[in-house]
């Protein structure tokens, strides 16, 4: 995960907090997020990335529309990226 952009590593995030969700779906969460627009061509391109690496499985939704899902390694390298940031962060409330 060190290699990751943090671009690349929000969009394993909201794609482990979603039900194998579609582009779109993962676009919408991260325009919230970054209050603007997350243009396709910068959102595609990182997906394959993440597909390409072995972090996320993109499968298909109907004949138009990919849907992603985090692959056991993905899950594997978010766990340790909490862990590594656990030891740096304490939130106090």
């Amino acid at each position: 995960m060190e290699d990751l952009t943090a671009f690349r590593r929000d969009l394993l995030y909201v794609i482990a907090g979603l039900d194998t969700p579609k582009g779109l779906v993962i676009k919408s969460e991260l325009d919230e997020y970054y209050s603007q627009e997350i243009h396709p061509g910068r959102l595609y391109p990182n997906l394959d990335t993440l597909v390409e690496k072995g972090l996320v499985n993109k499968g298909y939704h109907d004949n138009r529309t990919n849907a992603y899902q985090l692959t056991d390694r993905g899950e594997r390298e978010i766990e340790a990226r909490r862990e590594w940031e656990a030891k740096y962060v304490t939130v106090h409330e």
